[in-house]
């Protein structure tokens, strides 16, 4: 029997868990070593595989491969390149091909968010156009939970896990000083159209007293007035007021906050900000001391307090789309079900790409308080199985030992070489 290679790549920003999808890809390939030869990795995302800089992953150890299942970031690298309609952008899609075909590539495993699915779907038509057949599986990831069909996002678990700690350990900081220094404590997380992560920081609210106070939803347009006299509550019931404000924060009229006027290579607004805007409205209005902190990379980062559940289900996915292709199925991505019960509980599902890609999840607004300002109880049911458990890495001298690759070049066969920008 003929084997092919299989390429594996990551897109967009990474996560504290998707070397764990690419733990589960390359482990589960290499068990079925009598169907598919080498496992790839394209070197930064979709533009190594378009430059042909491959990475042979067989020259790693399986001690290495294990280790990436508790290693934070993008171990081969990740790009943000967006690949646009095949009508237009037709040689990059034709590229990807002709560098399929060179290196025997039969599998595509692509790892990212709705962008990333985007790009597997059409993948996936081209090589049906082109005769060369590729099997295509998305592997879901981002932190922003917003993956359609699936439960919830691998990766997102970890950063709501990271959100809740930090929430609640800022806000005992802020606590303490509160009577003589900061009277108000702002704390800025990712989420640009949808809020989430900013949810997940309500799980550290058990009590009315305790941080955060306030969450800020891209979802729900601040009312500056409304706004402004629940801190002035909040600092006077409990002596400070905390408050989580997620990145995708937007005014009465709909428009972000923090809008910088630039835009990344996805064509996204590039936001980052809102918090030291916030806490001038309510410096300039209440006049409270206040301190403000941007989570920014650290959230998405935090290997070291990783929710076990995001990390079993991060592995699992990238696992599962390596036994989809050779069970025959194209164009899926494999999702994760919430089992029904009063015990969570999960398995593994699938959903059409061409239906997951561009497409966007918000919160529901049952999950957001009638004020607009917390969150419900069915999202605290929802949000908490998410972040159980603990899977910390092995440490040493008290440092996480992570691992770091190799990262061996496979040869290059094409004699073209390829500008990106095409």
């Amino acid at each position: 029997m003929e084997k092919f290679n299989a390429l594996y790549a990551q897109s967009g920003g990474v996560t504290a868990v998707i070397n764990a999808s690419a733990c589960g890809v390359i482990q589960t390939a290499r068990a079925h070593s009598d169907k598919i030869g080498k496992v790839y990795a394209a070197r930064n995302g979709i533009i190594g595989a378009l430059t042909e800089d491959l990475i042979d992953t067989s020259l790693e150890s399986d001690a290495a491969i294990a280790a990436l299942r508790y290693t934070p970031a993008g171990a081969f690298g990740s790009c943000r390149h967006k690949l646009g309609a095949i009508e237009k952008h037709r040689k990059q899609y034709e590229r990807l091909v002709e560098v399929f075909s060179a290196h025997q590539i039969r599998y595509f495993f692509y790892n990212g968010g709705g962008d990333s699915q985007d790009t597997a779907h059409k993948v996936s038509l081209i090589s049906k156009e082109l005769g060369y057949p590729i099997t295509c599986i998305g592997i879901p990831k981002t932190v922003d939970n917003d993956l359609p069909f699936t439960d919830n996002s691998p990766g997102f678990g970890s950063v709501a896990k990271y959100v809740g700690v930090s929430i609640r350990e800022a806000g005992l900081d802020v606590a303490s000083m509160a009577l003589t220094s900061t009277k108000v404590f702002i704390m800025e997380v990712m989420g640009r159209h949808a809020g989430w992560i900013a949810a997940a920081g309500g799980l550290a609210a058990e009590q009315e007293n305790q941080s955060p106070h306030i969450i800020i939803f891209p979802e729900i347009p601040l009312d500056t007035q409304q706004f402004l006299a629940k801190v002035k509550d909040c600092v006077t019931k409990h002596g400070f007021c905390s408050i989580v404000v997620s990145e995708g924060a937007k005014n009465a009229d709909g428009n972000f906050i923090s809008d910088q006027g630039l835009v990344d290579a996805f064509g996204h607004k590039q936001l980052g900000g809102v918090a030291p805007v916030i806490a001038k409205l309510i410096k300039e209005n209440l006049g409270y001391k206040y301190h403000w902190a941007l989570a920014d990379y650290l959230q998405r980062a935090a290997r070291h307090i990783a929710s076990k559940t995001d990390v079993e289900q991060a592995y699992a996915v990238g696992k599962a789309a390596v036994e989809f292709a050779l069970a025959g199925k194209n164009a899926v991505m494999p999702i994760i079900v919430r089992d029904k019960g009063a015990t969570y509980s999960w398995s593994i599902g699938e959903a059409p790409l061409e239906k997951v890609a561009n497409v966007e999840v918000k919160m529901p607004r049952d999950y957001i308080s009638a004020d607009g300002f917390h969150i419900t109880q069915a999202c605290r049911d929802y949000l908490l199985p998410l972040i159980q458990g603990e899977d910390y890495p092995p440490y040493h001298l008290g440092l996480p030992q992570y691992v770091q690759l190799k990262n061996l070049p496979v040869d290059k066969k094409l004699t073209t070489t390829f500008d990106i920008a095409c």
